[in-house]
């Protein structure tokens, strides 16, 4: 269930207050309490539906703490790691791509009769973030070999635990080769449509598979469009792609 904003901000910083008072209580150190609340407090941060709000999520607390005082015994390095814990979760050559926004759970049905593949068949999710869209390609596919590639490294060991199911990798999915692959599903955005049609029609085999989720790549021809969640429309196009 979605938490309506600032919700998820206000949780985020009363877990890391409520972990850093409470190391505290048995006797850990100043920064070592610090690191500990950062890094805890750094995953539900994550899920943040914008950087912005990610950074507010992870900034909160260690700006409270400044603020009430309790901060005087930080070392001034210390005030660098939300800094790091941010970038830890959302390298900065991810920033050109989109921010992690699951699949809704019914966005892919009745994909596989739309875009249908032999068993054993290879799909990827690529971007797979937390491993919303992994569920939501096995459902769809359940005798197909499910991949997913992630550039972020928590994300990826998150989402491997999530998703035993499938094989999961951290690679970035501009640079990995998609030629193995007979169906590559992404969540996007409109500016980086263009340039992930280009890679899929270099590298995908014919009668392969580019599923969009949400956004259309404007000057092709998709072969089929469907829209089982409203406003979430899934565009489906298969190589060779036709232009309009």
């Amino acid at each position: 269930m979605s938490l309506i904003w600032p919700i998820p901000a206000l949780l985020t910083w009363a877990l890391a207050w409520g972990i850093y008072l409470g190391l505290g209580q048995v006797g850990a150190g100043g920064v070592a309490a610090f690191v500990a609340a950062l890094l805890v407090s750094g995953l539900p941060a994550w899920t943040g539906r914008t950087p912005w709000r990610r950074v507010f999520m992870v900034a909160g607390f260690p700006l409270s703490l400044v603020a009430s005082g309790a901060a005087t015994g930080l070392p001034a390095w210390a005030w660098l790691l939300p800094l790091a814990l941010l970038l830890l979760l959302y390298p900065l050559n991810t920033w050109r791509d989109a921010p992690l926004f699951p699949t809704p759970s019914a966005a892919l049905d009745g994909l596989a009769a739309s875009a249908p593949l032999p068993p054993g068949s290879k799909v990827v999710d690529a971007g797979c973030g937390l491993g919303a869209g992994l569920m939501a390609l096995r459902r769809a596919y359940p005798d197909a070999q499910i991949h997913g590639m992630e550039w972020s490294w928590p994300l990826t060991v998150l989402c491997a635990l999530r998703c035993r199911f499938a094989r999961v990798k951290r690679a970035d999915i501009w640079v990995a080769d998609w030629s193995g692959y007979d169906l590559v599903y992404l969540f996007q955005r409109p500016e980086s449509m263009a340039r992930a049609m280009e890679k899929a029609g270099n590298e995908l085999a014919a009668g392969r598979w580019l599923v969009s989720l949400e956004f259309e790549a404007v000057t092709f021809k998709p072969s089929a469009r469907l829209e089982t969640v409203a406003g979430k429309p899934v565009w489906l196009y298969q190589t060779p792609f036709r232009r309009r």
